[in-house]
């Protein structure tokens, strides 16, 4: 009797343990964009200075999938709803000024790339634009962007390496300072990573 207690004891700590890891699976999956460079990543290079915890953690902008229907809230899509983040969203940096920009050119190839701490089972990534005219002076919206993405790459829920680059083709057409939104879509949890690039065409 007593060895059945302890052997009951054991498969209780090994199912809630089970339980545990799935619940908390996404937190093993991090990632943000480099190329363009994204704003967490211009805080953690120290390109961007007194940013927060966004400087130590890069790849933990994750927020609930399903962008545009769902997702972040408007003013804090770049930030992927977190409050700790909330320097991202910000039309300006810490210091007041503006976003550094990636200068490109519209209507022709770009290579965008990923960099991950660590990889999950992907359905795709999803990148976004701001539309000509958009309003720079608040944080990003919906009402910002053009809503159906200028690129889509899917991934059929495979695992992406450490790093991954893809070629896609911006928009034609737009002019002066635009934000490139990138979404990477997890597929076996409720959630996806977000990453804000500033751009000049």
């Amino acid at each position: 009797m007593h060895t059945k207690t302890k052997v009951s004891a054991v498969v209780l700590v090994l199912a809630t343990a089970g339980a545990f890891m799935l619940s908390t699976g996404s937190a093993s999956s991090h990632g943000y964009t480099d190329l363009p460079v994204s704003r967490q990543k211009l805080c953690a290079i120290g390109t961007v200075t007194n940013c927060g915890d966004i400087q130590y953690e890069p790849q933990s902008v994750e927020g609930p999938k399903g962008f545009p229907a769902a997702g972040p809230a408007d003013g804090q899509i770049c930030n992927g709803g977190l409050s700790r983040f909330t320097q991202l969203s910000s039309p300006t940096t810490p210091s007041g000024v503006a976003w550094p920009t990636t200068k490109v050119t519209g209507g022709q190839a770009y290579v965008f790339r990923w960099q991950f701490t660590a990889v999950h089972a992907t359905t795709d990534f999803r990148y976004y634009i701001t539309k000509q005219g958009w309003n720079q002076n608040h944080p990003l919206s919906r009402s910002d962007l053009t809503t159906t993405p200028f690129l889509i790459v899917p991934y059929n829920g495979r695992r992406p390496p450490g790093t991954l680059s893809h070629s896609g083709t911006l928009p034609s057409g737009l002019s002066g300072r635009h934000v490139i939104l990138a979404v990477w879509t997890i597929a076996d949890t409720g959630n996806a990573f977000y990453a804000c690039s500033d751009i000049t065409f």
